[in-house]
């Protein structure tokens, strides 16, 4: 098969592990905005997980299979696809996530920073903290971002449930399957959100299942801020439903000046940077490059979004 084509709205300097495993293939770099080049033909797209402004006309210089630089397809414009199909970085992001979801545990559990003290105190040797052995943890949402916590939540020593739209059951040994989101939020101590953001998921998270979750909830959002209610979430926080919430994804993004959420007293606020660490971009670009394999070699791809589903 001849090497292909690969128009990029992403910049060419984040794309070095594409070339040196498959020098052959040209990429060439578009705007994201504006005419594009006579020249910029392609069968290939590369693009951000929500497209760029010329999508449209893109899609219109042969354009076949779009791999999205990201994770979370909810913002990507379905309509201009076509016949075309549509893969994204699904689970890249799974360690590094995992990681920050362990730290925000950890940090409540461990009432840091409160805990660091600049002056003498009255007692030292004595504080009553919590810990994450033999808490449950709920987690929302099962695939690789899900089973990645799930991974580093047994090593801690908790008892790990999730929930997912599929009945089949759990691909990891200690992980017990919720039948619902009602069942598993109220038996969890920490409850992470996981899923992506459909449709169906919007508000997942409102007055019905706080009502029922299991007072003093610790609850972590890394996935989409849309799953989150937050006029419920609010009424959850001042009635004690939820001791604390730790949101790394909100709506809108970036939340307006003068938010309530920037000064909520159990709120802890962190602007979607949960997926970085070391070697992150590059971890994102990986599953282009396998892909891009199996594309020469006419194999199936995979991470493939299912746009019915939306994900």
């Amino acid at each position: 098969m001849t090497a292909p084509t690969v128009l990029s709205h992403i910049h060419l300097g984040l794309l070095e592990p594409v070339r040196a495993a498959h020098p052959e293939v040209a990429l060439v770099r578009i705007p994201e905005e504006g005419p594009l080049p006579d020249e910029a033909r392609g069968k290939i797209l590369l693009t951000q997980t929500w497209g760029a402004p010329n999508l449209a006309a893109v899609m219109e210089r042969g354009i076949e299979w779009v791999h999205t630089f990201g994770t979370g397809v909810d913002r990507y414009p379905f309509d201009t696809l076509g016949g075309a199909v549509l893969t994204c970085s699904r689970g890249a992001s799974a360690i590094p996530i995992a990681e920050w979801v362990m730290a925000m545990m950890l940090t409540y559990e461990k009432s840091l920073p409160a805990q660091w003290i600049e002056a003498p105190v009255e007692r030292w040797n004595m504080a009553t903290l919590g810990g994450l052995h033999g808490r449950t943890l709920g987690i929302l949402g099962f695939g690789g971002i899900g089973q990645a916590i799930a991974r580093h939540a047994l090593g801690f020593g908790m008892k790990v449930c999730a929930y997912r739209r599929s009945d089949a059951p759990s691909p990891l040994e200690g992980v017990e399957m919720a039948g619902s989101p009602e069942a598993l939020i109220a038996e969890a101590d920490h409850f992470v959100v996981a899923a992506p953001a459909t449709a169906e998921t919007r508000h997942l998270l409102g007055v019905r299942l706080f009502a029922a979750a299991k007072p003093g909830l610790h609850l972590v959002n890394i996935a989409r801020g849309s799953l989150v209610d937050q006029d419920a979430l609010r009424v959850a926080l001042e009635d004690g439903r939820v001791a604390c919430a730790s949101l790394d994804t909100v709506s809108p993004e970036p939340l307006p000046e003068g938010h309530w959420l920037y000064t909520h007293p159990k709120v802890r606020l962190s602007p979607h940077i949960s997926w970085s660490g070391p070697g992150a971009l590059e971890g994102l670009i990986e599953p282009f490059v396998e892909n891009l394999a199996r594309y020469r070699a006419g194999e199936p791809l995979t991470h493939v979004v299912d746009r019915g589903a939306g994900y």
